[in-house]
């Protein structure tokens, strides 16, 4: 199951790897590597909150996930991506910042380094919106259970999510507005930049957010229907098909996007060669995919109930670091650390309940 499940991601890391070399000898095998591996710790809880959005998925649209999405994936975010990056923010063609990319490396990376705020904004929000959201929703099985009940009690006032986040951002464009101008920085007139950055994030988790949910909702009411005139037909829920399918897997593209800001930002502290980058990110965004499809096949969010929630505080961390980074440098293992220690403690709570209930029944 195991070897089955990993068997692209093993060959695309052995196809990275030699392609690695032949590009630039045993050096950038290395850099390869590393980059693989920054990939894969900072994406472990997006390959768990994909698993609990990709469960409800047929199989249909879970296939399209692992072949257009790891396309999207790789060479979307990964590969043209940062090109996008230098093209909007330098004013420049796409064709004249892949020639910059591949010619002149220094200049790339400090356009690149150049539009991180806006960048950090956009991606900040989106995941500081999948967090608030989480919060506030009453659920069954709580982890942290002195913080999630008072939060959960506050899902009764309407839009406090969207308000909270809207506060959050305007405090920090203020800040980092303030904060340049007061230094003589050169970001001093990007302020507004961070806050139509931030509002698009926003826009963008409402939207895609909004039609997948009212989709999914909608299939849901046809299902109840069917049982109901079934009578009594025990039946497990439907898979996403359809609109629903299809908005919920924009969903998780832009997810993925917003959770491979900070791998793609952070594979500049180690190289700034964009084809050294797209080579060792790509192989760790495979194997994000691949874990993503072994926790949907193997349970494992059902049988470790807290992973779920660990993962939502990760993506939180993960946010406020996001925004944080819009005016102070963060260390990329901070930000990978953060997110390992926060789901290895559900996964640890998860195990130790698990053996409550074994021990009980």
């Amino acid at each position: 199951m195991l070897l089955k499940t990993f068997r692209w991601a093993f060959a695309v890391t052995a196809a990275g790897l030699v392609a690695g070399v032949l590009y630039d000898g045993w050096t950038a095998f290395g850099l390869v590597a590393i980059l693989a591996v920054l990939e894969i710790s900072l994406s472990f809880d997006n390959a768990v909150i994909n698993a609990g959005i990709l469960k409800k998925m047929s199989a249909f649209w879970q296939k399209i996930f692992l072949t257009v999405g790891i396309v999207i994936a790789v060479f979307g975010m990964r590969l043209v991506f940062p090109v996008v990056i230098v093209a909007v923010s330098a004013r420049l063609s796409p064709w004249s910042a892949v020639h910059l990319a591949l010619t002149d490396k220094q200049r790339y990376q400090e356009l690149v380094t150049d539009a991180h705020p806006s960048i950090a904004a956009f991606g900040g929000m989106f995941l500081l919106m999948i967090f608030l959201d989480f919060v506030f929703e009453d659920r069954d099985i709580k982890w942290l259970v002195r913080l999630e009940r008072p939060l959960a009690k506050l899902c009764r006032v309407d839009m406090l999510s969207v308000c909270i986040a809207l506060i959050v951002l305007l405090v920090s464009a203020m800040t980092f507005g303030a904060h340049a101008h007061q230094h003589g920085g050169v970001h001093a007139d990007k302020a507004e930049t961070v806050l139509l950055a931030g509002v698009g994030g926003l826009i963008t988790y409402m939207v895609v957010g909004g039609l997948s949910g009212f989709f999914e909702e909608r299939l849901e009411r046809e299902e109840a229907r069917e049982q109901e005139a079934e009578r009594g037909g025990s039946r497990s829920a439907v898979a996403l098909t359809g609109k629903a399918a299809f908005f919920m897997f924009l969903y998780l593209e832009v997810l993925d996007a917003s959770f491979s800001f900070d791998g793609v930002i952070g594979a500049f502290a180690i190289t700034n060669d964009i084809v050294l980058m797209a080579l060792g990110l790509g192989i760790g965004a495979m194997y994000v995919r691949s874990l993503t499809v072994y926790l949907v096949r193997q349970g494992t969010l059902d049988d470790y109930v807290y992973l779920e929630h660990g993962a939502h505080y990760a993506i939180g961390a993960l946010a406020v670091i996001l925004l944080v980074t819009i005016q102070y440098e963060i260390n990329e293992i901070v930000t990978g650390l953060i997110g390992v220690v926060l789901i290895g403690s559900s996964f640890l709570s998860s195990v130790r309940r698990n053996k409550r209930l074994a021990a009980a029944s």
